[in-house]
């Protein structure tokens, strides 16, 4: 146990959004941001971000500038699941409606270029092989609890 060999420090994967790391990619104009992402996104962005997605990048940012230095800014509540994350919204924490509830959301940067509803699901997941109420004749002697 004393001859134990050194151990290593570990090395963390550097991340990168199409070959541009985090750095280079907070630094990007929206024109050149626009260029990297997929073809949806990008007609999305042609044709104008109207008022309400400026609105939530609008509060993201007076969020994060009225948070303390190191630590997470206040939830931004929105019901705009559509809204593209871009890199300016990385280390926002944005509650997301999904019909029902705010989930809470905190953006990284491995969700750029996705919307911000793939991270809210918005139904319950079937869960298959349970028995239900009517499901069959045995079905009944279930207790309900």
């Amino acid at each position: 146990m004393a001859d134990q060999a050194p151990q290593r420090k570990r090395t963390f994967r550097k991340f990168t959004y199409r070959g541009i790391d985090l750095e280079q990619l907070l630094d990007l104009s929206s024109e050149q941001f626009m260029g990297m992402v997929h073809c949806r996104a990008r007609r999305r962005f042609q044709r104008g971000l109207k008022r309400k997605p400026m609105g939530l990048i609008k509060k993201l940012r007076a969020a994060k500038k009225s948070a303390p230095a190191g630590e997470k800014p206040e939830t931004v509540k929105t019901h705009l699941r559509n809204m593209i994350i871009v890199p300016e919204m990385i280390g926002s924490v944005v509650g997301v409606y999904n019909g029902k509830v705010f989930n809470q959301v905190e953006i990284k940067p491995e969700m750029t270029g996705h919307y911000l509803g793939e991270f809210s699901i918005s139904y319950k997941p079937v869960r298959h092989g349970r028995p239900g109420i009517g499901a069959t004749s045995s079905s009944k002697f279930v207790p309900l609890k």
